[in-house]
């Protein structure tokens, strides 16, 4: 079993709930987050400091705080091996824009899970179409 982290853009949640819906995978956690990437400058800032020069002194002031971070949405989900590449290929295709800031995935090991109100244990704790199908 793997664990699936993909840190994503916020007005993407929609598009990625529905593709993994779509794609068998209705079972995943999202949270609110707030990152960055590896960019060293907020370009929003450069540019606003090249448009008004006036204003440098402030806008360099926050420069020196630090890029900000960004509102971002984390899902995680734990899926058989065999389902990793078709769930990381799933939240590719809902998120890709070839722009920085599209996201990032990482794939975890996972070496057990125990569904709290069965106790069961491993994939079946994970698969509802097993529960399902009895």
């Amino acid at each position: 079993m793997k664990e699936v982290v993909a840190i994503i853009r916020m007005n993407k949640m929609n598009k990625t709930k529905e593709a993994l819906v779509d794609a068998g995978f209705p079972a995943f956690t999202a949270t609110k987050v707030m990152g960055r990437g590896r960019k060293a400058l907020d370009q929003d800032l450069v540019s606003a400091i090249e448009e008004n020069p006036e204003d440098g002194l402030d806008a360099l002031s926050m420069v020196a705080q630090g890029p900000r971070l960004l509102p971002k949405r984390m899902l995680k989900l734990v899926v058989p091996d065999e389902a990793v590449a078709t769930v990381v290929e799933t939240i590719i295709k809902a998120n890709q824009t070839n722009h920085p800031g599209d996201g990032k995935i990482f794939v975890l090991p996972v070496t057990d899970v125990v569904r709290v109100r069965t106790e069961e244990t491993g994939e079946l704790a994970i698969d509802e179409m097993k529960i399902a199908r009895g």
